[in-house]
């Protein structure tokens, strides 16, 4: 059972030049003007992995900027063969169907080496092979629709005995399970994994400036002096703008309960607590800035359900900050 996870967006972005204002996205690939009459960003807008994405593309050349966005989108297409949960012929729904996966492409071998890498600093609550307790919970309210209460403790830990990823093994030659039952989800990194692949094409084709967010939001600035404000928007009310951060070259993700909730009241969410199950919203919301977009993605999506101390452990050894909104909407922040 695969359940498509709605993501919604509590990110706004911006362009900001020194002095100017900022450029809005638009619906297809054209070129615009900044204050300085030099050739301006060719934006593209669209869909990848079943959300909205953006690319910002700055450079001299009309054509060769529809090239690039091509090969852009083209990498982001391998990368959903390999990691989207809703595509039957995807490699992850191999390994899921069957257990075991024989030669698994590179990129697969390195989001689960960065994965593993995350479980073992947030002591599992960055966990991966989550998806039996995704499939239980859906199937409990789906037979449940109109209840507030969880499901049973018993119910709970059956499912739990499906999950860790201290279970899954790997290396270059094979991924295996070593339980029944069980399946991974790369929802809480693949976006962030894949939005800094197309970083990397086009940094390898001579793109000295770029926005890219594939789920998930990465700067590009390799002549400096070009800031992108990222707003961090209200978790109730995504009109309300609360904090502008500014971003250069790092990596920024988001998650939040509010995202996708399972019941109608609202009580339980799509972030889990791996280890005990639990669904329930620690925080308004979590925002992660950091080295890179995966694992921006991967903290923001393991801080929602942990402590603040925990937090400020894993943000300080990853040199990551971190802003919290609280349930009353109040920032705090962790560097």
């Amino acid at each position: 059972m695969n359940i498509p996870l709605s993501r919604r967006r509590f990110l706004a972005m911006s362009a900001v030049v020194a002095g100017g204002a900022a450029l809005p996205f638009v619906l297809s690939l054209q070129a615009e003007k900044n204050n300085a009459g030099e050739a301006g960003p060719f934006v593209w807008q669209g869909i990848a992995l079943g959300s909205g994405a953006q690319l910002r593309l700055y450079h001299v050349d009309r054509r060769q900027a529809d090239e690039l966005v091509n090969k852009a989108l083209a990498e982001v297409t391998r990368l959903e063969k390999i990691f989207s949960l809703y595509r039957d012929d995807s490699v992850i729904v191999q390994l899921n169907r069957e257990g075991r996966l024989n030669n698994p492409p590179q990129d697969l071998l390195a989001l689960l080496s960065i994965s593993q890498d995350i479980y073992r600093l947030t002591k599992g609550a960055f966990d991966p092979s989550i998806q039996p307790l995704w499939n239980f919970y859906a199937d409990y309210f789906r037979r449940h629709p109109n209840t507030d209460t969880p499901p049973s403790q018993v119910e709970m830990n059956q499912v739990l005995q499906q999950v860790g990823f201290d279970k899954v093994e790997f290396d270059d030659t094979f991924v295996r399970f070593h339980g029944q039952g069980m399946g991974l989800s790369f929802n809480g990194i693949a976006q962030g994994y894949i939005t800094d692949k197309v970083v990397g094409l086009l940094q390898k084709n001579g793109v000295e400036q770029a926005l890219v967010d594939m789920g998930e939001i990465r700067g590009l600035d390799m002549r400096g002096g070009r800031t992108w404000q990222v707003g961090i928007r209200n978790p109730q009310d995504e009109k309300d703008v609360l904090l502008n951060v500014p971003l250069q070259n790092e990596g920024f993700a988001t998650s939040s309960g509010y995202g996708t909730v399972m019941d109608e009241a609202g009580k339980f969410t799509h972030l889990f607590d791996p280890r005990s199950g639990v669904s329930t919203p620690r925080y308004g919301s979590m925002s992660v800035m950091a080295e890179t977009a995966a694992l921006a993605d991967a903290c923001s999506t393991a801080f929602s359900v942990m402590p603040e101390d925990e937090i400020r452990h894993a943000a300080q050894v990853k040199r990551a900050k971190v802003w919290l909104v609280m349930p009353d909407n109040q920032i705090k922040v962790i560097v």
